[in-house]
C-alpha cells in the first residue's frame, strides 16, 4: 500500500502525526468500518435497535449511529425502503451531529449531495423550519432529493446552484449552515483508493482555494448569532485549519465554538500551517486548537475534520421579524384544489391549507419560511413537500407524500410483516395478493402500503385486490432474498 500513496502525502502525515504515524499506517491496512444512522423522525434509535433485522453495535459518539458488520446487506431490507435509516460511514455522521440544530431553524447544507448529512439535519428539524439542501451538480442533486423524500422530509428547498447565486437570495437568512466541503479526500484513502488518483491531480492547493470561496459565501448567508459548521474528510492543515484561519482573519465577527470532547477526538493543529501561521494573531492561533480531527488509528472511523463557528453581533434574536420579500405565494398559486380536499378528507390527512400551492396541476405544501420569499430565478428541484397531481377531477398522490405519512397520520393502509415475501414483490413493482388475515384499514381506494407499520408507498384497493402504485423510478430491480 505504501507504494500506492504519494510520497508527499506520506511525508506530510509523518510531520503531522510524529510518533503516531506507524499506528496510523497500520490502521490503513484494515477494511475500515460501515455504519447505519437511524432516521429519528420515523423511529427512535433505541426502538430500531430492538427491531433491527441485523446485528448492530453503537457508534459511541453518535446517539443514533451504529456499526454494521461488513457482510450485512442493509440496503436489501424493506426498512431501508421505508426510510428508517441511512447507510453512512461512522465518521461522516459527525458533522451533522455536531451542528446544534433546533426545531424551527432555517438550515443550509451547502454541499449536500448525496444527502447523508442533509437527511440528518431534516430529521432533527422534525418537520419544522426550513432545510435548504444544495448541490452544484444537478445530477447529484437528484439523488439528494430522493434521499430526502425517502426520509419523509417535506420542509425542504432542494437547489442546484452556485454558492454566490444562493448568497444573492439568502443574505443573512440562515440560523445554521453546514459546509461539508469538497476536499482532497486524504481521510478516505483506505475506503476509496480512487481518491489517491484524484489527490495527484487536484491536491490541497487546488481545493483550499475552492474551500475559502465557499466559506466566504456561506458566511454572508448566516444571520447574526447563527452558527456554521465546516467539515472535510482530509488531513491537510491547509484545507482545514487554513480555511478556518482565512475566515477568522477576514471576518472578525466569527468566533470558534467548543465541540464535544469525545474520547479519541484530536485537537486542531495550527502549528502545522507553516508560513501561513506566521500571519496569525495569538488569539486566532488559540482558537484554531478548538477544531476537531478524527484519525482512523484513534477512532473506529475514517479521517475527518470539523470546526464550529458562531457569527457574533449585537442583534442575536433570530425570531425578530424580517422585512418581507416579494411574495412567492401569489393569488393564483394559492388556488383551491378540490381534488386534494376530497382525497385528504377521505384518507384523514391533515396539511395546513394555507401552505398549499398549485402549479400546472401539481400540488405542493410549502414550508412557512417560503410563503413570502421570492426564489424566482433559482435553479431548484423541489420546493416543500410534493403532494401529487390533480387532473381529470382526480388526485394522484406522490411517493414523497407516502414517505411523509404513516399509519398514525393516514387512516387508509395495508400493513404486511416486513418478512413477508409480498413486500419485496411490491417493491419490485408487482401487485401482491391479499388474504383474509392481512391487516387493512379499508376495502377500496387509495391506501398506504406498509411494512411493520412503516410506509413504503401507495397502493389502490379494487374489488379486494391491491394494485401496485409504487413509484416506478424507485422500484427494486434486483432479486432479493
Amino acid at each position: 500500500m505504501a507504494a500506492e500513496l504519494p510520497e508527499l502525502f506520506i511525508k506530510n502525515m509523518k510531520e503531522l502525526l510524529g510518533g503516531e504515524y506507524e499506528a496510523f499506517w497500520e490502521s490503513g491496512q484494515s477494511a475500515g468500518f460501515r455504519g447505519l444512522r437511524v432516521n429519528t423522525s420515523k423511529i427512535e434509535a433505541e426502538k430500531f435497535e430492538e427491531i433491527s433485522p441485523f446485528p448492530l453495535k453503537r457508534v459511541p459518539w453518535i446517539s443514533n449511529g451504529f456499526y454494521l458488520e461488513t457482510h450485512t446487506q442493509a440496503s436489501a431490507h424493506p426498512y431501508y425502503a421505508a426510510g428508517l435509516y441511512y447507510l453512512q460511514e461512522p465518521s461522516a455522521m459527525t458533522p451533522a451531529a455536531c451542528l446544534p440544530v433546533e426545531e424551527g431553524d432555517r438550515v443550509l447544507d451547502l454541499c449536500a449531495a448525496p444527502g447523508g448529512k442533509a437527511t440528518e439535519l431534516a430529521a432533527r428539524l422534525k418537520g419544522t423550519g426550513l432545510l435548504v439542501a444544495n448541490d452544484i451538480s444537478r445530477s447529484r442533486a437528484k439523488g439528494l432529493l430522493k434521499n430526502l423524500e425517502l426520509f419523509g422530509a417535506g420542509n425542504i428547498l432542494v437547489t442546484s446552484e452556485r454558492p454566490e447565486r444562493l448568497a444573492s437570495y439568502f443574505t443573512g437568512f440562515f440560523d445554521k449552515i453546514l459546509i461539508d466541503a469538497p476536499c482532497s479526500g486524504e481521510g478516505m484513502f483506505r475506503k476509496d483508493p480512487s481518491m489517491v488518483r484524484d489527490w495527484t491531480e487536484h491536491g490541497p492547493d487546488w481545493y483550499a482555494s475552492v474551500q475559502r470561496e465557499l466559506i466566504e459565501q456561506a458566511a454572508g448567508m448566516l444571520r447574526p448569532g447563527g452558527m456554521l459548521l465546516y467539515s472535510t474528510c482530509t488531513f491537510s492543515p491547509q484545507e482545514n485549519e487554513g480555511t478556518i484561519a482565512h475566515l477568522l482573519k477576514k471576518d472578525s465577527s466569527f468566533r470558534m465554538c467548543r465541540l464535544p470532547d469525545y474520547k479519541g477526538f484530536s485537537s486542531g493543529r495550527p502549528d502545522c500551517l507553516s508560513e501561513e501561521a506566521k500571519g496569525l494573531s495569538g488569539d486566532i492561533f488559540q482558537q484554531l486548537k478548538g477544531c476537531v480531527r478524527i484519525y482512523p488509528h484513534r477512532m473506529k472511523g475514517e479521517g475527518h475534520f470539523l470546526a464550529l463557528l458562531q457569527k457574533e453581533d449585537a442583534v442575536t434574536d433570530r425570531k425578530a421579524p424580517q422585512k418581507a420579500a416579494k411574495s412567492f405565494a401569489s393569488k393564483k398559486n394559492a388556488a383551491v384544489c378540490p381534488e386534494w380536499e376530497q382525497f385528504a378528507k377521505e384518507l384523514g390527512i391533515s396539511i395546513p391549507p394555507e401552505s398549499l400551492r398549485l402549479y400546472d396541476g401539481k400540488l405542493y405544501s410549502l414550508p412557512k419560511d417560503l410563503w413570502n420569499r421570492s426564489i424566482r430565478g433559482l435553479r431548484f428541484l423541489r420546493t416543500g413537500l410534493y403532494l401529487g397531481e390533480a387532473a381529470k377531477k382526480r388526485f394522484t398522490p406522490s411517493q414523497a407524500l407516502a414517505m411523509a405519512l404513516g399509519k398514525d397520520t393516514c387512516n387508509a393502509w395495508v400493513d404486511f410483516p416486513s418478512s413477508d415475501s409480498r413486500v419485496i414483490r411490491y417493491l419490485k413493482g408487482e401487485s401482491p395478493e391479499l388474504t383474509e388475515s392481512d391487516s387493512a384499514s379499508r376495502e377500496a381506494g387509495w391506501c398506504l402500503v406498509c411494512a411493520d407499520g412503516f410506509s413504503l408507498g401507495w397502493g389502490k384497493l379494487v374489488n379486494g385486490q391491491l394494485r401496485n402504485k409504487y413509484y416506478p423510478g424507485w422500484r427494486w430491480q434486483h432479486a432479493i432474498g
